[in-house]
């Protein structure tokens, strides 16, 4: 019987929880109605309280305002209360289709967040599942977009007529003389979904495979498996290989050839969708030209993908969308003691503090973790500034033999290109005698007979505490 097997398949989903209010999705169509139906006679052996949702897209006119004027009524001979929303595309541009479908999800989303409904449960069919993952296939889609139409999703969804064609859903209504509306839109040519349905699925069922829409929804089942178990192997990968730090997502090179080719993939695939929030756009050729840079034997170069921009330094790629490559203005201000520097787009301060007397024995330790370096505070006559690096920068480290080019440094440390931009240089008047990471001038250097010492030490800004890891990224 059609609805134990609808029972069952709810009950190994573990979709709905006891005394839930659920939200049906009802469109007016043959799949929504006999969802609604279906979900009204099983919702005792829950304890589910129902809710009707309609969206009207008024796409249509006057066919639109009767799908509405259908659902309300169908809900009020039902007893159930109707939610009625409405959207206007009037002036939507693009995909009129993916635009539709994100109305309705923002609807059903602000239903849940209202409190209103625990869950929206939606009428999408096997057939429906079928021609998702025929339609991702011919686009191209890995096992993540074959993987089709989820049962459950992270937001609330639910669907528990996957396992059930469209067919059986008609004639379920037809034995029971329940009233469905056809949606005009769907005979509509110019629509892709329409035309694997209505030409090349029935046709690749009737030439190739009679059970195709079943082995195409197996195909789903497969690759959903599949993908659950990579996501969490790609979770573990993500928490230790990758790093964010001021709205970019950082991944060393060697870590990423050192992986087996699948989930280099995924891992890559991973640090796009968190750096530009969505993996929209994004194909087989995207992924290949990111390990192709990864892998290449020069340190440095750049490829892109929708909305991102992938630059190689040295060991570490940068996921960055175009806008967080914007360089910034160069900065300069007045040093105070004690006083700090916030390092832009680091949460990293390097704070300034006068000492009467060094903390350690000897005051040539610039090992750089906590405290780097120390000035003798005499040595210093004009004004104290923080400025950012520029172009022909050079000074004499301490333990140098002579005078070097900052550029120079960089490169002998390996530190990449965005981590220069704004990279803090310490001047007394016009002399340069503190560099981040390559510690005090050797004129201006503390020693044993320094009595007061300008130390300088870095830390985690205060309101970048538990940021997450690999902040420096040097």
């Amino acid at each position: 019987m059609l609805i134990e097997r609808i029972a069952g398949f709810i009950e190994r989903h573990g979709m709905f929880g006891a005394g839930q209010t659920v939200g049906v999705a009802v469109s007016g169509g043959a799949d929504s109605v006999c969802l609604l139906h279906v979900l009204r006679e099983l919702a005792p052996r829950w304890d589910l309280r129902l809710r009707v949702l309609h969206l009207n897209h008024n796409l249509r006119g006057e066919e639109s305002r009767g799908d509405a004027e259908f659902v309300r009524a169908l809900a009020d001979r039902l007893g159930l209360a109707a939610t009625i929303g409405e959207a206007d595309f009037g002036a939507a541009a693009g995909n009129l289709e993916q635009a539709a479908r994100e109305a309705r999800r923002s609807f059903f989303r602000e239903r849940m967040a209202a409190g209103e409904v625990d869950r929206v449960a939606l009428g999408h069919t096997r057939s429906d599942q079928a021609e998702t993952v025929l339609f991702r296939f011919l686009r191209g889609a890995g096992t993540a977009g074959l993987a089709g139409i989820r049962p459950v999703t992270t937001e609330g969804m639910v669907r528990p007529l996957l396992e059930v064609d469209r067919a059986e859903v008609e004639d379920f209504l037809r034995e029971r003389g329940i009233a469905w509306r056809e949606d005009s839109s769907n005979a509509d040519s110019r629509f892709a979904r329409n035309r694997i349905r209505r030409q090349l699925l029935p046709q690749l069922i009737r030439d190739w495979n009679p059970g195709l829409a079943e082995t195409l929804a197996q195909t789903a089942d497969w690759a959903r498996a599949e993908e659950s178990w990579w996501a969490r192997e790609v979770d573990r990968l993500a928490g230790s290989l990758l790093e964010r730090r001021g709205g970019a997502v950082y991944l060393k090179a060697g870590a990423v050839a050192a992986l087996p080719l699948a989930a280099r993939r995924r891992l890559v695939r991973r640090a796009i969708e968190i750096a530009k929030g969505d993996l929209r756009g994004v194909n087989f050729r995207h992924i290949g030209s990111i390990l192709e840079l990864a892998s290449s034997p020069r340190g440095h170069g750049c490829t892109h993908a929708p909305g991102l921009a992938v630059l190689r330094s040295f060991d570490w790629l940068r996921f960055g969308t175009p806008d967080s490559l914007a360089a910034g203005a160069p900065y300069r201000q007045t040093a105070s003691v004690p006083g700090a520097l916030r390092i832009p787009g680091t949460g990293i301060e390097v704070c300034l503090e006068l000492l009467e007397k060094p903390r350690t024995s000897d005051t040539r330790d610039s090992v750089y973790n906590n405290w780097v370096g120390g000035l003798d505070w005499q040595r210093l006559s004009g004004p104290l500034e923080w400025r950012s690096w520029q172009a022909g920068d050079r000074y004499t480290p301490s333990g140098s033999t002579g005078e070097e080019k900052i550029k120079t440094l960089f490169q002998r440390a390996r530190i990449p290109l965005w981590e220069r931009r704004h990279w803090p240089v310490l001047t007394n008047g016009p002399a340069i005698v503190w560099v981040r990471q390559f510690g005090p001038a050797a004129d201006y250097e503390a020693n044993s007979g320094s009595r007061w010492v300008l130390a300088i030490h870095e830390a985690r800004a205060s309101d970048e505490i538990g940021i997450g890891i690999g902040q420096d990224g040097v």
